[in-house]
C-alpha cells in the first residue's frame, strides 16, 4: 500500500497525518510579526469604521428630509433614517411607559394625549393596579392553563415579588416584555411564513438567522445606541434584534412539519391559499408557534441585565447596581425575581402551547367565560380594599405598592451565608483557584497563544474537509480568514481557549449526569425538567454566585460557563440515549453484555450523533457566557465589545467583534452539524 493510499483509506489516518503535520507547523513556525506563517497582516482593520462610516451617513447625510424645528421655528433638514429611529424611539417609549403606568400609576400617558398643564391642574393619573389583584390574576390564569399546581406557582411567586418590594422594578421588566414580545411574534410570524413559502427567502434568511443568534448581545448595544439613543425605547429594540430570530425558526419548523395529507385535504376541501394558510397550515402548527412565543419570552428576560446598559429600567439594572457595589444579597433578591418571572413566565406559555380546546362543547355564559369573571370580581373586590387602604396607611399605601425599603429581605442572611463560606472555605477555595489558573488555564491558553496562523487554518480548514469536503472546508477557512486579517487575531484565540474549556467540561458534564439519569424513562423526565428549570435562567444570574466565591478571574466565569452550558450537553446526551431502539438494547442483553458494555458499545455510538449536535448548543452557551464574563473582567473578544459601550466609535468595533464571535460558533457548527448528518446515515437513523 502506497503512503497516498494509507492516507486516503481511512478518515482515522487522514486525521491523525492532520494532527502530525499541525504539530510540526506549531513547533517549527518562529514566532515574528513579520512571518505570514505565525500571523496575518491586519487587512480588514479599517472595517469597523467603514461601518461607523454608514451609520454616520444614514443618520446624516443619506436621503434628507425637510421637517419643522419648533423650537427654532424654522425647517431643517434631517436624513430621513434619523427621523425614522426617532419615531421608533418615541412610539416603543409611548407604548413601555403605558403599560408600566397601568400596572404602577402615573400622568406620562396623560400628558401625552392631553397637556402638562391641563393634567396638573387637574390632578388627574393612572391609580395603580392593587398588587393583590394582580396576584389573583395570575393564580386564576395558571389554573385555566394547567390546574391547581399551576396557579399555585403562579400565586407565590407574584406575592414574593410584592411583598419582598421588587415590585416596581418588576413591573417595569414584565413592560418590555409585554411590549416586545408582540412585535417579536409579529415579526417572526410574518417572516416565517414567507420563508415557508418561498424557498428562496428561506435560503437568505437561514445565514443571517445563524449569525443574529449567535452573535454576542453586547455586539447589538453599541449600535443601537448610536442610532436610537439611550434609555428604555433602547432596551426595548435590542431585546426585539436579539428575541425575533427563534421566532422565525420555529414559525418555517412548524408549517414544514404539517403532515401532507392535511395539506392535501385543505386542497381537496377547496380551500384559497390564503385559506390553506390561516385555516390549515397556523392552526396545525399552533404548538411550534406557540412554543416561538415562549422562546422569545426566555430571550426577553435573558436581556434584562444587558439593556440596563443602555439606559432600561427594571430589575436587570438594580441587579447590576447591587452587583458593582458589592451588596451580593440585595443582587441575589432581584436575581431571584428575575428567575421567578422567567420560570412563571415558561410554564405558562409551555401550559398555553400544549392547552386542548374543546370546539364542540356546549357550555353556558358562565362555563365559557368562568375565568374572566373570576378575574374581574377579584379586581374590582381588591381595588375597593386598596382604595379604603389610602384612609388606613400613613404615606404609603403597601396595598398598590410595596416600596424595596418597606418589603420582606433575606439579603442579610444572604450576606452571612456568603461570608461563612468565604470564611470556611477560603483556603481551599484560593487553593483551587490557583492550581486551576496556574497549571491548567494558563498553560492552556498560552497554547493557544502560542499557535501560528497556519497551524490554526490547517488544523481548522483539514478538519472540515475531512468531515465535510471540500466546501465545508472553504466556509471555515473563509470564516476564519475574516478574523485572521484583523488586529484582533490574538483576542480570538484567547475567547476560543476559554470557549473550548467550557464545552469540554460542560460535554464530560452533560455526558455523566445524561447517561446516569438517562437510561430510564423516569430518571429521563427528571433531568430533563431539571434542565427545563435550569434553563429559563437568564445568563447572567450563573455570574452572581461564582463572582463572590473565585473572585473576578477567568476561574469564575469559565465556572459559570461551564454550569450554563451542561444543561444543553445534558438534554441532548438524554436525547440520544432515548433515540436507541429497544431492539438493540434486548440484542445486547441476549448477547451476554454487561451494563457498561451496554452503554459504551451500543447506546453511546448509536447516541453520539444526537450528542453531537448538543456539542453546537453547548458551545454556543458556553461562548453567550465567556462573551458576558467581560463585566467582570476578561482579556478576550468579549471585553473589547464591552468596552465599546463607552467609546463614541463603538458601533463598528463592537458589531465586528461581534461576528467574529459568531462566525467561530458557525464554523463548529457546520463541521458538526455535517458530521451528524453522515454518522445518522450510516447508522440508518433519523
Amino acid at each position: 500500500m502506497t503512503q497516498s493510499n494509507f492516507i486516503t483509506t481511512s478518515k482515522r489516518n487522514q486525521f491523525i497525518f492532520l494532527i502530525i503535520i499541525f504539530f510540526i507547523l506549531y513547533f517549527f513556525i518562529p514566532q515574528n510579526e513579520n512571518n505570514f506563517f505565525w500571523r496575518l497582516p491586519a487587512l480588514f482593520a479599517g472595517f469597523p469604521q467603514a461601518i461607523n462610516d454608514v451609520i454616520y451617513k444614514a443618520l446624516y447625510d443619506w436621503f434628507p428630509l425637510k421637517t419643522w424645528d419648533p423650537v427654532f421655528e424654522m425647517y431643517e433638514e434631517k436624513a430621513a433614517f434619523r427621523e425614522f429611529t426617532k419615531a421608533v424611539s418615541n412610539l416603543l417609549t409611548i407604548q413601555v411607559n403605558f403599560v408600566r403606568e397601568v400596572l404602577l400609576g402615573g400622568t406620562k400617558t396623560l400628558k401625552l394625549i392631553f397637556s402638562d398643564s391641563w393634567v396638573s391642574k387637574n390632578n388627574i393619573s393612572f391609580p395603580a393596579f392593587p398588587w393583590p389583584a394582580f396576584v389573583a390574576g395570575t393564580a386564576i390564569l395558571g389554573y385555566k392553563l394547567g390546574g391547581f399546581r399551576l396557579a399555585l406557582l403562579g400565586g407565590i411567586g407574584t406575592f414574593y415579588i410584592a411583598v419582598f418590594g421588587q415590585w416596581v422594578p418588576s413591573i417595569e421588566t414584565l413592560s418590555f416584555v409585554a411590549i416586545t414580545t408582540p412585535i417579536c411574534f409579529t415579526i417572526g410570524l410574518s417572516l416565517g411564513i414567507w420563508g415557508y413559502l418561498n424557498k428562496k427567502v428561506e435560503t437568505a434568511l437561514q445565514p443571517m438567522l445563524n449569525i443574529m443568534q449567535t452573535l454576542p448581545q453586547f455586539a447589538y448595544l453599541v449600535p443601537i445606541i448610536a442610532l436610537f439613543g439611550l434609555g428604555d425605547h433602547a432596551g426595548s429594540i435590542a431585546t426585539i434584534v436579539i428575541a425575533t430570530p427563534p421566532m422565525i425558526r420555529n414559525t418555517i419548523l412548524g408549517l414544514k412539519k404539517v403532515a401532507p395529507e392535511v395539506v392535501e385535504a385543505g386542497i381537496m376541501s377547496g380551500c384559497t391559499k390564503r385559506q390553506l394558510l390561516f385555516k390549515v397550515l397556523i392552526p396545525t402548527a399552533r404548538r411550534d408557534i406557540l412554543n416561538g412565543i415562549n422562546t422569545v419570552i426566555m430571550q426577553c428576560l435573558a436581556m434584562v441585565v444587558i439593556a440596563s446598559f443602555v439606559g432600561a429600567k427594571g430589575l436587570g439594572l438594580n441587579l447590576k447596581i447591587a452587583l458593582n457595589s458589592l451588596k451580593i444579597g440585595k443582587a441575589a433578591e432581584a436575581g431571584l425575581s428575575i428567575v421567578i418571572i422567567a420560570v412563571v413566565l415558561d410554564r405558562f406559555t409551555r401550559a398555553w402551547a400544549n392547552l386542548q380546546r374543546d370546539y364542540f362543547a356546549d357550555l353556558n355564559f358562565y362555563q365559557k367565560y368562568k375565568y374572566w369573571i373570576w378575574f374581574l370580581v377579584s379586581t374590582i373586590v381588591f381595588s375597593i380594599v386598596a382604595y379604603l387602604g389610602t384612609f388606613i396607611f400613613d404615606k404609603i399605601n403597601y396595598l398598590y405598592i410595596i416600596p424595596i425599603e418597606k418589603g420582606l429581605t433575606i439579603g442579610p442572611q444572604i450576606d452571612a451565608a456568603v461570608d461563612w463560606v468565604w470564611e470556611t472555605f477560603f483556603f481551599t477555595l484560593n487553593a483551587f483557584n490557583k492550581f486551576l489558573i496556574i497549571n491548567i488555564l494558563v498553560p492552556m491558553k498560552m497554547a493557544y497563544l502560542g499557535m501560528p496562523v497556519i497551524a490554526t487554518f490547517t488544523l481548522a480548514m483539514g478538519v472540515a474537509y475531512i468531515v465535510g469536503g471540500v466546501r465545508i472546508s472553504a466556509i471555515v477557512g473563509g470564516m476564519l480568514l475574516f478574523i485572521a486579517f484583523s488586529e484582533y487575531w490574538d483576542k480570538a484565540l484567547i475567547t476560543m481557549y476559554m470557549a473550548t474549556f467550557a464545552v469540554i467540561m460542560a460535554s464530560i458534564n452533560g455526558l455523566l449526569i445524561g447517561s446516569f439519569f438517562g437510561r430510564t424513562e423516569k430518571g429521563a423526565d427528571i433531568v430533563l425538567t431539571v434542565c427545563d428549570f435550569f434553563e429559563t435562567f437568564p445568563s447572567f444570574v450563573y455570574l452572581i454566585p461564582v463572582i463572590f466565591l473565585f473572585n473576578i478571574t477567568d476561574t469564575s466565569v469559565l465556572i459559570a460557563a461551564i454550569i450554563y452550558a451542561t444543561v444543553p450537553a445534558t438534554r441532548y446526551t438524554v436525547w440520544g440515549l432515548k433515540s436507541v431502539p429497544v431492539s438493540l438494547h434486548e440484542a445486547g442483553t441476549m448477547s451476554g453484555v454487561n451494563k457498561f458494555q451496554r452503554w459504551a458499545n451500543i447506546e453511546i455510538p448509536i447516541a453520539l450523533p444526537h450528542m453531537m449536535l448538543g456539542v453546537n448548543q453547548t458551545l454556543i452557551f458556553g461562548l453567550q457566557l465567556v462573551i458576558l464574563g467581560a463585566l467582570i473582567g476578561t482579556e478576550d473578544l468579549g471585553q473589547i465589545i464591552f468596552s465599546a459601550l463607552s467609546r463614541s466609535d463603538g458601533a463598528g468595533l463592537a458589531l465586528t467583534l461581534g461576528i467574529f464571535v459568531s462566525f467561530i460558533a458557525i464554523s463548529v457548527d457546520v463541521i458538526i452539524r455535517k458530521w451528524a448528518e453522515d454518522r445518522k446515515k450510516a447508522l440508518g437513523i433519523d
